[in-house]
């Protein structure tokens, strides 16, 4: 075996020398430097376009259908105004509160049943419960609320959805309530929603 020196040092893997294109006829690189006669692919940046690309033709994620659907905000939770709510069990609540007890999501967060009071909670049935609480959540399941109340105890939404159809229903109502009023301001007989609603047809 052969000293080791300066002079006899050498890689572990043998260097390969690049590729040196465009250096003349000689070189056997010059002329189309490997790129071939046009063409894309012989142009500068033709190895840089996106992925999915397909030499301008239509792309197939164009070509196919999309999925139809709801994207307004409206209909949370679908698409992009998709939503998450941190769950918890009664179970948890029968194991670390005491009866009587009311809770709102920043006693969940200190007693570690959640992360973050600002994401929505939802109570749900899993387990049982035998103490009167006051629960204060974003939602709760149905038999959670059944539960809950079956022990004696309140389920409070802190988050009331009203739907369009209520809205246009409260408004229609809007003249019906304001003839109730103005019977009663007068002494008269109290008018009934039916009787003002014949009176505005």
């Amino acid at each position: 075996m052969d000293e080791l020196n300066l002079s006899s040092l050498k890689p572990a893997q043998e260097r390969k020398e690049r590729k040196r294109v465009g250096r003349g006829l000689g070189s056997g690189k010059g002329r189309y430097s490997g790129r071939g006669i046009k063409g894309q692919k012989s142009r500068a940046g033709s190895h840089k376009l996106p992925a999915g690309f397909e030499g301008g033709q239509m792309p197939i994620d164009m070509r196919l259908g999309k999925l139809r659907g709801n994207y307004s905000a409206d209909a949370m939770p679908i698409g992009p105004f998709r939503t998450y709510s941190q769950p918890v069990n009664l179970r948890d609540l029968e194991q670390r509160f005491e009866a009587g007890a009311e809770i709102t999501p920043e006693t969940l967060k200190q007693a570690g049943l959640i992360g973050s009071v600002r994401k929505d909670v939802k109570i749900l049935g899993v387990g049982e419960l035998s103490k009167e609480l006051t629960v204060s959540a974003h939602g709760f399941s149905k038999s959670a609320r059944e539960k809950i109340e079956a022990a004696g105890g309140s389920a409070i939404s802190l988050r009331e959805v009203v739907s369009k159809s209520n809205k246009r229903r409260v408004k229609r109502s809007a003249p019906v309530a304001e003839a109730v009023e103005e019977g009663l301001a007068e002494g008269g007989e109290p008018a009934t929603e039916e009787a003002a609603g014949d009176e505005d047809v």
